[in-house]
C-alpha cells in the first residue's frame, strides 16, 4: 500500500490512490487536473521516504470533484453578569478532490 503526506493551506493530509479529500478553496472547474509537489513523506510497501522539506521528484495528482462550503460552526461567548456576549459564525470553503496517482 502506498501513501503520501501532502501540504496544502498550512494543513497536512495523509493520502492513498483513491482517497476523496477536502483541501482549501482553490478556484478549479470540475474535473481539473492539479499537481501536488508539496509531499512531505512518501511510504511504499516498508521503505519511507522523508523529505527536507519535501521529497524531490514526489508528485500527487489530484482531479477536482467539486467546491462548497461546510457546516456553520458558532462560536458563543458569554460572560455570567456581565451582560456581555458575542456570536460568530464561520463556514470554511472547501475543494473536494480525487487522488488519482501518487508518483516517486
Amino acid at each position: 500500500m502506498m501513501y503520501a503526506i501532502i501540504q496544502n493551506g498550512g494543513k497536512q493530509y495523509k493520502v492513498s490512490e483513491g482517497d476523496v479529500v477536502l483541501l482549501d478553496c482553490l478556484n478549479l472547474e470540475p474535473k481539473s487536473k492539479v499537481e501536488v509537489k508539496e509531499v512531505l513523506a512518501l511510504c511504499e510497501e516498508n521503505n519511507i521516504n522523508i523529505g527536507n522539506p519535501y521529497v524531490e521528484g514526489a508528485l500527487v495528482e489530484l482531479e477536482v470533484i467539486n467546491e462548497g462550503r461546510g457546516k456553520k460552526v458558532i462560536a458563543f461567548k458569554k460572560r455570567r453578569r456581565k451582560d456581555s456576549k458575542t456570536k460568530r459564525g464561520f463556514r470554511r470553503d472547501f475543494t473536494r478532490v480525487r487522488v488519482i496517482k501518487i508518483t516517486a
